[in-house]
């Protein structure tokens, strides 16, 4: 796969999915079987999670390492994962094939700065609060070197009514559509927070000019480690690739 071709070709679209957190070689594996059944071109998983408790599990960290290199390479298919902190980017460069920063970290600028100096995609998340201008100004980091290339992913912000975990801003996909180069990915699992409104929000996200999304998806989300109530299980995520197959035809852009 020309994972340059399918993350920048605006005739694609790209579907990163997997769990929250790795929990067990046997876990990853079987996700991952079935994401690139239903047809997840990239997968997802996360090595270091930056939790608000303490107490909430944070990731398997180093022993996550080989599991996950040997789930991608037996599945042939790129791996996104959450840097954490500017150390981890020699070894974490072996194991991923695309840096994902993640919203806490959006204003890191040393971690930015280390990622431009590489030659891997980054995915850079939206910060809780920021506005699109300091996201934009953060993406210009990333690409500071003139080697990485810097992927925008909205993932909500805060907002004072919590219906939903976020608030899905799809005008700002539309803006940066017109005011940007950036390609620009959405997150539907953080933004809402809520495993019954991630299908119709992915669609929307399609309508308003997306070119990818990343989801959260486990085998069985009332056994996961983390934010098992924002992840799809096996068969609402095969659903969410039927539907996104009709919508992306509408926009001339295809899933495969």
């Amino acid at each position: 796969m020309d994972l340059n071709k399918l993350l920048f070709d605006k005739t694609k679209f790209s579907l990163m999915a997997g769990p929250c957190s790795i929990e067990s070689e046997e876990h990853f594996q079987k996700t991952a079987t079935y994401v690139k059944e239903a047809g997840a071109q990239i997968l997802r998983g996360g090595i270091y999670k930056l939790r608000t408790s303490k107490d909430s599990f944070q990731g398997l960290g180093l022993e996550a390492y080989e599991l996950a290199n040997k789930v991608r390479k037996n599945m042939d298919m790129p791996f996104v994962t959450e840097i954490t902190d500017p150390r981890q980017t020699s070894a974490l460069a072996e194991v991923t094939d695309i840096f994902q920063v993640g919203s806490r970290n959006m204003y890191n600028y040393d971690l930015l700065k280390e990622l431009s100096l590489g030659d891997k995609p980054v995915l850079l998340k939206r910060g809780f609060s920021a506005t699109v201008d300091e996201w934009v100004k953060a993406a210009e980091y990333v690409e500071a070197n003139g080697t990485a290339k810097a992927l925008l992913c909205e993932r909500g912000i805060r907002s004072f009514d919590n219906t939903t975990r976020n608030v899905l801003d799809l005008a700002s996909v539309a803006y940066l559509k017109q005011h940007t180069h950036y390609p620009v990915i959405v997150d539907p699992s953080h933004a809402t927070g809520r495993r019954d409104l991630i299908i119709p929000m992915s669609l929307a996200a399609v309508a308003a000019g997306a070119d990818g999304l990343i989801v959260e998806t486990h085998p069985t989300p009332e056994n996961a480690m983390s934010d098992g109530f924002q992840s799809l299980n096996p068969e609402e995520f095969r659903e969410l690739t039927e539907k996104l197959k009709g919508i992306l035809k509408l926009f001339n852009r295809e899933l495969f």
